[in-house]
């Protein structure tokens, strides 16, 4: 464990000592994880209150001992979650914390199997490409290394419900578009051994363009609710990237939430 020491400025006192961040190297939890869910804690629990300044991405980094890319990816992690908010000539500032929704860590295709939803899936594409930048930042590899990308379209009985996008590191599994046709990927992940234990995932909204529409069964313009994941194994170690489309007439998130 490392000295966490303070995070938090404020203009009307001095940092408190028990707002603080530690991080476990021994940990599969990715650092800025690791980071970002304390500090979210903190927030959450009003020990780093609203209007709070977080100090900057060089101070912070090392007075945990981490890489300033990873301070800087936790705090955009909160930053894009309406948590925390970038301010020119201010710094960054707590805002109005969110109610945390977890999503359980199972696929689309396991979730309408047990809801009897019949699912099937037809497998657009299927290849190996160079890692684009946000694929590659979130399976932790290098711009541009090669990356086994696949695009399905996923039926719930007989009817299109989602298209979807994934990456997975070349190395980690074979996949042919027969056994993807038939099974969903945290399946065949798991039939190798594979399995998912930790997931960042982030839920949004937009409007479907006109070849989305098409493939939906959906008029241009129609809400289109948004799931981009990445998943890790125990050791720490990036298995997928998903970047799905869901109808919103079709589909809805359902979480679980009680009183603190």
């Amino acid at each position: 464990m490392t000295n966490p020491g303070c995070l938090v400025t404020s203009d009307l006192s001095p940092p408190s000592p028990a707002r603080a961040v530690e991080v476990d190297r021994t940990s599969p939890i990715p650092l800025y994880f690791q980071v970002a869910s304390r500090l979210q804690e903190l927030i959450e629990q009003g020990e780093i209150g609203v209007g709070s300044r977080i100090e900057n991405e060089v101070d912070l980094a090392e007075r945990l001992g981490v890489s300033r890319p990873t301070t800087r990816r936790a705090i955009q992690y909160l930053v894009e979650r309406g948590m925390l908010v970038r301010k020119r000539g201010v710094g960054t500032q707590v805002v109005h914390p969110k109610v945390r929704r977890p999503v359980q860590l199972t696929s689309l295709y396991d979730d309408l199997s047990a809801a009897a939803r019949y699912p099937r899936t037809e497998v657009l594409d299927l290849r190996v490409v160079p890692a684009p930048a946000e694929v590659a930042e979130a399976l932790q590899v290098a711009p541009g290394t090669p990356v086994t990308w696949f695009e399905r379209l996923r039926y719930a009985n007989d009817e299109p419900l989602a298209l979807m996008h994934n990456a997975i590191p070349t190395g980690l599994l074979t996949l042919d578009r027969t056994e993807l046709a038939k099974h969903g990927l945290y399946e065949l992940l798991r039939r190798a051994g594979i399995v998912p234990q930790v997931a960042t995932q982030t839920i949004g909204a937009r409007a479907a363009t006109a070849a989305e529409a098409r493939v939906l069964n959906e008029k241009r313009g129609a809400s289109l609710l948004t799931m981009t994941r990445t998943a890790w194994d125990a050791t720490g170690k990036a298995l997928e990237y998903g970047s799905h489309l869901y109808r919103a007439s079709r589909y809805s998130f359902e979480l679980n939430l009680s009183a603190g």
